[in-house]
């Protein structure tokens, strides 16, 4: 694409570079070209963005806005050292993990960072389901990851969040528990037996002598001392 193709002249002003709600799925190679090499912020917001390849133009950058794209796990950034503030709002980026590795590999100068409104971001204006708890958590391993940031989604980051991301942040990543149930121990039946209060072994009639096996109730009150009282032709 290039500009004698009829493509829209970007907002231009004091190397800010807009090319915003062109529903682009990638960026133009006409903006790298002709503004990569002094473009200080770049602004992408609602296109269709799927990749960021084309960024390998803008040597330069210092601020992206790619607000409300279809960006997802696959994300990858060239190096950009000079970058120092990067909002991702309103993508499909899920892996948090991931994403923060990367992003301290190749914007090692980034101090602020917006992620609402993604499933990596477990805000409560966009996941009913989680709370202010949640999205502290996420912020202590946010900040585990990237300890240079100084301003994490809306909000400053603190002293004291800092102290806590280097305390604890590495143990606040969010683990989503798999759909499918955990296979059975060896020997066990696939399928649920049915009620009993007696471990499996005790229940077949040629085996009466006491065995060893995991019980699945536990019972508490006064009538569960009552096997104390067996007599011994019982056993």
């Amino acid at each position: 694409m290039s500009l004698n193709q009829g493509a829209t002249v970007p907002n231009l002003q004091n190397m800010q570079i807009s090319y915003i709600g062109h529903d682009c799925k990638y960026i133009p190679d006409f903006l790298g070209d002709t503004y990569g090499h002094f473009a200080r912020r770049l602004d992408l917001s609602f296109n269709e963005l799927r990749s960021l390849a084309g960024l390998k133009m803008f040597t330069e950058l210092e601020e992206l806005v790619v607000d409300n794209n279809l960006l997802g796990n696959d994300l990858r950034l060239p190096r950009l050292p000079n970058l120092h503030t990067l909002t991702l709002n309103k993508n499909q980026l899920t892996d948090i993990e991931a994403l923060l590795e990367h992003l301290a590999d190749v914007t090692p100068s980034l101090e602020y960072l917006s992620l609402l409104g993604n499933e990596a971001c477990p805000n409560q204006l966009v996941s009913p389901d989680k709370d202010e708890d949640d999205y502290q958590r996420y912020r202590y391993f946010v900040l585990h990851k990237l300890p240079q940031l100084k301003f994490l989604d809306t909000r400053k980051v603190t002293k004291k969040e800092v102290m806590e991301a280097q305390a604890r942040g590495a143990f606040m990543k969010v683990v989503k528990p798999k759909s499918e149930a955990p296979s059975n121990e060896a020997g066990c039946e696939s399928h649920p037996l049915p009620y009993s209060p007696l471990p499996q072994g005790s229940r077949d009639a040629r085996n009466h002598k006491g065995v060893f096996a995991k019980c699945r109730y536990v019972y508490y009150g006064k009538h569960s001392e009552g096997n104390r009282f067996i007599r011994n032709d019982q056993l």
